[in-house]
């Protein structure tokens, strides 16, 4: 046992010891002075209830007196802060896997229906790193790279309020004739009332989109390539589930285009696994050709030895994650650290349980 604060123990045992023998000293030398004495005692003395309730006190007085000698020492021991020196080995999980998101309006509908089926995704795999990237014509880190998969669900529970109120706000405002956003006089504060929450979740996802434009996929998967910590100098696994429309409404031409991100991805070894919305599912708002923006997401996503998947009803959320987990974990240095851990279990049980002692023994004596 190891404590942080050894000097308490240095000062405050000695300390106590010297006051406990000075007052026992003391208590010895101490004789009756003053008061009114009382006559004719030998015969109380003589009765056992006296005799009986003198050695109960007498008992009593002892062990609330040990009681609070072990309280003090209890204290002084906690004080000085037990712990204990434990080495633990941290390896590095097995694989680093990214949900790169296109959250552009045109596509709500992939996005409602399949962020259930990410937080799938991340139940259904174990000993991982995940992260979480959104964007739109700029890119959010919207979860660091971390393990605390808790923390990964609670901040997809907010993508699902997040795609929940787009689809809302699209079918209730949009219309696909005149491809603007209307509403009737008497629905003006709904609007509104979307548009503030939309707001929220869209800041940082619209840099400068009114000069660039939107749905920039190459920028977005490029941006969350680099978001991998340690990109240069540390062998991973790394996965990129992509989802998107591949339909990129630029105004002017994109840093990265969708195939520059891809050779990127490969020259880093990271596999993409794109998922892409079915023609049911294909928004009015897209200027561009479904077949061809799926082909050529198909060829970019295959190049870098990942998986394209079309949404379906049948699309299997257990087959991404058996394709996942077949892609080989690199084995990594594990992290060696130590750490001090408090261990003050012990001393705070040994502190209650005379506390409550002293208290049962008060109790006893009034009675």
């Amino acid at each position: 046992m190891h404590y942080i604060h050894p000097m308490v123990l240095k000062i405050g045992l000695p300390v106590l010891a010297v006051a406990v023998i000075l007052l026992h000293v003391l208590k010895r030398k101490i004789k009756y002075r003053g008061g009114i004495k009382a006559a004719n005692t030998k015969f109380v003395k003589e009765l056992s209830i006296y005799k009986s309730r003198k050695y109960m006190y007498a008992a009593v007085s002892v062990v609330m007196e040990v009681c609070l000698i072990t309280t003090i020492v209890a204290s002084l021991f906690l004080v000085a802060r037990p712990s204990k020196k434990e080495t633990v080995n941290n390896g590095t999980k097995k694989r680093d896997i990214f949900l790169c998101m296109d959250v552009s309006y045109s596509i709500y509908e992939l996005n409602a229906d399949l962020v259930e089926s990410l937080q799938d995704v991340v139940a259904g795999l174990d000993g991982d790193r995940f992260g979480v990237c959104i964007y739109n014509t700029s890119t959010v880190l919207y979860v660091p790279m971390t393990d605390d998969y808790d923390f990964v669900n609670t901040r997809l529970e907010d993508m699902k309020e997040y795609f929940r109120l787009q689809k809302e706000y699209m079918e209730k405002f949009y219309n696909p004739s005149t491809g603007y956003m209307q509403y009737q006089t008497d629905e003006y504060e709904e609007y509104m009332d979307y548009k503030e929450k939309l707001d929220y979740y869209d800041a940082g996802t619209l840099v400068n989109n009114y000069t660039k434009g939107s749905s920039l996929i190459g920028e977005g998967l490029a941006s969350c390539m680099y978001s991998f910590p340690r990109l240069d100098d540390e062998d991973r696994t790394r996965i990129i589930i992509m989802s998107t429309d591949n339909a990129e409404e630029a105004m002017s031409k994109p840093l990265v285009e969708l195939d520059e991100a891809t050779d990127l991805c490969k020259k880093n070894d990271i596999k993409v696994f794109g998922i892409f919305p079915n023609r049911d599912n294909w928004s009015g708002m897209n200027t561009t050709d479904y077949d061809t923006v799926e082909r050529e997401m198909q060829d970019c996503v295959e190049k870098t030895g990942g998986k394209f998947y079309k949404q379906s009803e049948s699309l299997s959320v257990d087959e991404i994650i058996a394709d996942i987990e077949n892609e080989e974990a690199l084995e990594v240095e594990e992290v060696t650290i130590t750490k001090i851990v408090d261990k003050p279990t012990g001393w705070v049980i040994v502190l209650i349980t005379s506390m409550s002692i002293m208290l049962a023994m008060g109790l006893v004596i009034r009675l």
